[in-house]
């Protein structure tokens, strides 16, 4: 939660990158962006393992550690190779439109042009994914066992969550869901945005002090 509302809060703030491609950048653009998604993947991936062993906690030690592992197994690829390959799409698409063929040139142009975009969208969907897991995660754990701050916003999530897939038919649970998955992210965010404050005030605190 606190690293995708950092994330929001430093779009709002305007410092916005420049959207050429990391290839023309140079190597230190490059690794940034590698460093920068393989956090997020890493962050989404801790998150996922907590959900993953809250829903086997019913069962056995040795059931919950064949199904983390088979998780941690599918998200190490699922991180590492998406991210691989992300980062190499700008180097293939120079080096097809360094190609004698007019369309593979085309072609290689057009992945160079289009990865900004394709890295913002990604970094859009990350963000929107860290919060609403880490919404979840905070709902689920602390509030559905009736005590703590998290029960209201957790009891009327779901009493509202209910009523629309009983009022909605067919299209019930998907709406439902999609309720249930805006009000994570916008408590993931609100949690988040007060780690955010709090750990950006401390250097202020620590410089007014010396």
């Amino acid at each position: 939660a606190f690293e995708g509302a950092e994330k929001v809060w430093h779009k709002l703030s305007g410092k916005h990158e420049d959207d050429k491609p990391a290839v023309e950048k140079g190597p230190e653009a490059e690794k940034k962006i590698v460093s920068g998604a393989i956090r997020t993947d890493l962050i989404l991936s801790a998150e996922i393992m907590v959900i993953a062993l809250a829903t086997v906690s019913h069962q056995g030690f040795w059931s919950q550690m064949a199904s983390l592992v088979v998780v941690a197994f599918v998200i190490t690829i699922l991180v590492y190779g998406v991210v691989a390959l992300l980062v190499k799409m700008d180097d293939i698409g120079l080096k097809l439109a360094q190609q004698d063929n007019s369309g593979v040139q085309s072609l290689g142009r057009g992945l160079v042009t289009a990865m900004p975009k394709v890295l913002a969208t990604i970094s859009v969907v990350g963000t929107i994914a860290m919060l609403w897991v880490g919404g979840h995660i905070l709902m689920a754990n602390l509030g559905a066992d009736g005590t703590g701050w998290f029960n209201a916003p957790y009891e009327w999530v779901h009493h509202i969550e209910h009523g629309i897939s009983e009022a909605t038919g067919a299209l019930g649970g998907t709406l439902g869901w999609s309720f249930n998955t805006l009000c994570s992210a916008v408590i993931g965010f609100l949690v988040g945005s007060v780690v955010v404050g709090v750990l950006h005030l401390i250097p202020i605190k620590k410089a007014h002090a010396e």
